[in-house]
């Protein structure tokens, strides 16, 4: 296959904006977009390969093997190596059990699947993930064991509608992915039958360059189309690099920007165009051919580096990290990559025999993490098992876990039989069940809570791509039965409401209201909505209390504590200053200002943050398990020494 400079600089735009976007760089938010690029390049010069061999008569599935084993896996096996005693240093066990359990899915090829059951891509915890990144070499790899059996198969019995077939399987696959973009959003994202669809576009589009030829030179003789459709191609994937953030479903339809704009470069770009030149030249070349080091390389450092301090790393550092990135790239390129790709070097039975002994020494090294609790005994210095660790971080559900999610009157919801307080919200009214409980240890409550739904009767909140319109309804629907219990029954004094606020108060964000209108969020529209919830409440002749979020800063505190624990370390650098409050909780802060005015609010700020810094401990006891509620205990010693149970009877 003829060697095209200016797919090497593809591949440059493709790994950068990946790196800047794992690196944190706001403006960098559709970063992500470049796996997708390098999706559509790998179907197009896989499909050309065996299509060209199989029209010779000279392909094997071995040496297709072969190639892939030479290809993938040395540098990625250097990589999980050269990772190991990093993660022996700085890995707390929970960190170091999710490291292990990657560690067993990369030679198994089911990366993939891992990350979907662990979690969605979006989640905090995954910036702690040193592999991560190979769910999508997971998914090129399972590319890689089916595509040529398919081929193979449609080749020696239904060769004519092989084309056809694939346009099938695209077009399927695709509306898989919108569907599950919307309904399984952590599903579509890393499973193979919702990106299959993107490797097809490179395939479709080798089919065309070898058969249909004709078509294809009359296509590419018109210099002025060759250039505008090239130049479109780019800023299509530009654009969507700028433009996409988490919020943006994916991949869905909008996936189909920077993928149809990486086949259109592939079809319409050569060294004869202004785009093809600009693809062409050294420098992104140059990182072309280091790319798949690179991908493999960043990170690992940047996991590794926020392992290594409990606070988040500098920007300084990041950028640093990120730049560090291609120098390891190239070291692993020329003395890795290259010396295994050639076949003088090493004979096929060495490559496979290796790549078998890897992959089992990795998975018996990951097996022996798993089976350890994370190889908790590495230091001395600390004596917490994992369950201690878990246990400070564990889910608080408040009064039971059966309380979150759905409406009910369970009595292990309630206090008693006839509760005087209603506990109503999100995760931000569970977390204060222990608060009030501690406060007053025969307090009479009933907890009535869903995670994400805010307390608002007529508004549910849409903050990011899983939570859609259905989602919405359901929302609006808990609050509705809420609403109904509240009018049934006359036992309620007082109800204390919850929530982060800022899904409703954003300016970038959508709602639902209960007439069926989707509403742009905004600061106006929240307030208005919830005096009405509170004043509905004060009509039933029930006072509401509102308890603001906790002070923030977007750095998970709970995780902070735990590793201080850990590493003996002071948690004193868990605390932050009350100017690094992030823009979240400023804006729900801004919001409860205006609340405050005609009605009761609870600040949690104001109880913890002194003028200058917010402690992430209250006295010995951790008060965070994450970024944003309160541990377990934390509640229960916040609700004892502020009396939570008096600020809410009180007047």
């Amino acid at each position: 296959m003829k060697y095209r400079a200016e797919i090497d600089g593809l591949r440059a735009v493709a790994v950068v904006p990946v790196i800047l976007f794992h690196a944190g760089f706001e403006s960098f938010s559709g970063g992500y977009v470049g796996v997708d690029v390098f999706f559509v390049i790998s179907g197009y010069l896989i499909t050309s390969i065996i299509l060209a061999e199989k029209e010779e008569g000279r392909f094997s599935l071995v040496a297709f093997y072969e190639r892939r084993a030479r290809r993938i896996l040395p540098p990625l096996f250097f990589v999980i190596a050269l990772s190991l005693p990093f993660a022996w240093i700085w890995l707390f066990p929970p960190d170091m059990l999710d490291f292990a359990q990657s560690v067993i899915a990369v030679p198994l090829f089911g990366s993939n699947i891992l990350f979907w059951r662990e979690t969605g891509y979006w989640g905090a915890a995954n910036e702690f993930k040193p592999l991560l990144h190979t769910w999508s070499l997971a998914v090129e790899e399972q590319y890689y064991i089916l595509f040529p059996l398919f081929l193979g198969v449609m080749w020696r019995f239904q060769r004519r509608w092989l084309f056809l077939s694939l346009l099938l399987i695209a077009a399927m696959s695709l509306a898989t992915a919108q569907w599950g973009s919307r309904h399984h959003a952590a599903a579509a994202f890393f499973l193979l039958p919702t990106r299959a669809w993107e490797l097809a576009i490179g395939a479709c589009i080798a089919f065309i360059f070898l058969y249909r030829k004709d078509a294809v030179q009359t296509l590419l003789g018109k210099r002025a189309l060759r250039e505008v459709m090239g130049a479109v191609g780019l800023l299509m994937i530009v654009f969507s690099i700028f433009a996409f953030d988490e919020k943006t479903p994916f991949p869905s339809v909008y996936a189909l920007l920077p993928t149809l704009g990486t086949g259109l470069l592939i079809f319409f770009s050569s060294p004869e165009t202004l785009v093809g030149r600009w693809l062409g030249a050294k420098v992104l070349v140059g990182i072309g051919l280091v790319s798949y080091s690179a991908y493999l390389w960043h990170q690992p450092l940047f996991a590794f580096a926020r392992h290594a301090s409990l606070t988040e790393p500098s920007r300084e550092l990041l950028v640093a990290l990120a730049v560090t990135t291609f120098p390891l790239a190239y070291l692993s390129w020329r003395f890795v990559e290259k010396p295994f790709r050639s076949r003088a070097g090493m004979s096929r039975k060495t490559i496979f025999s290796t790549a078998l002994a890897g992959s089992a020494a990795l998975i018996a090294l990951g097996l022996a993490g798993y089976a350890t609790d994370g190889f908790i005994g590495r230091t001395s210095e600390s004596e917490l098992s994992l369950e201690a660790i878990e246990d400070k971080r564990k889910i608080n559900h408040g009064l039971d876990s059966v309380c979150e999610g759905t409406f009910t009157l369970s009595p292990h919801c309630r206090t008693s039989d006839q509760p005087e307080i209603l506990l109503w919200g999100d995760s931000f009214a569970m977390h204060l069940a222990q608060g009030l409980l501690a406060s007053k240890p025969d307090a009479k409550f009933i907890q009535m809570t869903k995670s994400v739904c805010g307390p608002f009767f007529d508004v549910a909140p849409m903050p990011s791509r899983q939570f859609d319109v259905p989602w919405a309804r359901g929302c609006l629907e808990f609050t509705a039965q809420v609403r109904d219990w509240l009018k049934a029954n006359d036992t309620i004094k007082y109800a204390v409401l919850s929530s982060p606020f800022y899904s409703y108060a954003a300016p970038d964000q959508y709602v639902l209201l209960r007439d069926g209108r989707l509403e742009k969020s905004s600061l106006d529209l929240a307030v208005r909505q919830f005096e009405s919830t509170l004043n509905e409440l004060k009509a039933m002749g029930i006072s509401p209390v509102v308890f603001s979020p906790l002070p923030g800063n977007d750095i998970d505190l709970g995780r902070c504590l735990a590793r201080s624990d850990w590493t003996g370390e002071s948690p004193d650098a868990c605390d932050f200053p009350v100017g690094d409050m992030s823009p979240r909780r400023l804006k729900a802060f801004e919001f409860l200002e205006r609340i405050g005015q005609r009605h009761k609010v609870v600040r949690l700020d104001r109880l913890i943050c002194d003028d200058s810094r917010c402690p992430a401990r209250l006295g010995s006891t951790y008060l965070y398990r994450d970024p944003d509620h309160l541990s377990h205990e934390g509640s229960a010693s916040l609700g004892r020494k502020y009396n939570f149970f008096g600020l809410i009877v009180g007047g």
